[in-house]
Order: structure tokens, then sequence, then C-alpha cells
């Protein structure tokens, strides 16, 4: 089965997981940025596509890419500061997903948290006032804390058996 996994990163943080999902394919799985997909992405049986939450979706580039993507399996994953196990998380991904075309089967789906960019939340403090949910708090500084811890060494394996999973499931069907 002819795979590729596409990525959308802008810390690094989600580029690291695609990096983890080809690592559990076949040996020469690409791994590209969305920013440089193949001409013949049609001819590929399996496409993961990963991005970085913004503002509780896929970010614009991943976007467009998944509006293109008409592949049999095609998988879904992505980063983002919250709490991956949070409702959040699961909004993020589910309205990411969304972009793929009508008809296209969602083969399966990740998230994991990542750092968030510095000037992202120097935008963010400055934009919102103390009070907010975004503004400056001790609970954000918490948040963003332990979001520049990921994704780890759990969070790649994790990435790595999602990909096993996802291949399962897709030879068995």
């Amino acid at each position: 089965m002819k795979s590729i996994v596409l990525y959308s990163t802008r810390t690094g943080n989600t580029k690291k997981v695609a990096e983890a999902i080809a690592s559990a394919l076949p040996a020469g799985t690409p791994c590209v940025s969305v920013k440089e997909v193949p001409a013949d992405i049609a001819s590929y049986d399996c496409v993961f596509i990963g991005f970085w939450v913004d503002r509780g979706s896929a970010d614009k580039d991943s976007q467009e890419t998944m509006k293109q993507l008409h592949n049999k399996h095609v998988a879904v994953f992505a980063t983002l500061g919250a709490d991956p196990k949070s409702p959040h998380a699961a909004e993020s991904l589910d309205k990411g997903a969304a972009f793929l075309p009508e008809g296209v089967q969602v083969a399966g789906k990740f998230i994991c948290q990542g750092a968030v960019d510095p000037k992202l939340i120097e935008m963010m403090y400055k934009q919102f006032p103390a009070g907010h949910p975004h503004g400056k708090s001790p609970e954000r500084d918490a948040l963003h804390a332990e979001a520049a811890k990921h994704p780890d060494a759990a969070d790649l394996e994790q990435a790595k058996q999602f990909a096993a999973n996802v291949m399962a499931a897709i030879a068995n069907a």
C-alpha cells in the first residue's frame, strides 16, 4: 500500500509527530510539508495529514490541502497547546477533519499536545486582558509551560502506534 505523510507546522511540533508516524510506516514513505504536496497525490492509497490547531481547527495551509484529498484512506493528526484529552482538543480535531471532501472516510484520528509559539503567546497576552481565557494568568502560564514539554517521547510513541493501528485497520477492512 502506497502511503504518504503530510504536515503543516508552525513550531516544529507537528513535523516531529509526522516523522514519528512516517517511521512506523514502510521504509521510504514520504513525509513532506503540505506546501510540498506531490503532483501525484491521488496515486497514494493512504494519506496521513497533520496540522497545528489554529483557533479551534486546522491551520489554513492544512485546510486547503485537505480540501484536495480524495484518497481512499485519509488519517488525520494534530498538535495543540491545550490538554489533548479535553473537549476542545476533540472538537479541534473534528473541525479540522471536516475540511476533507464529502465522502472521504477518516481512517483514524490522533492529537497530542505541543509547544505554543512564544510569539503567539505574547500576542495573546497583549490582545486579551487578564481574566480572559487567553489572557495572562498563572494558570495560562502553567498551561504554556506544560505544553512546552511536548511532543515528548511518549507522545511520539503514541503517534507511531496510531500509524500502526490505522494500517492494520485498513489491511483488515
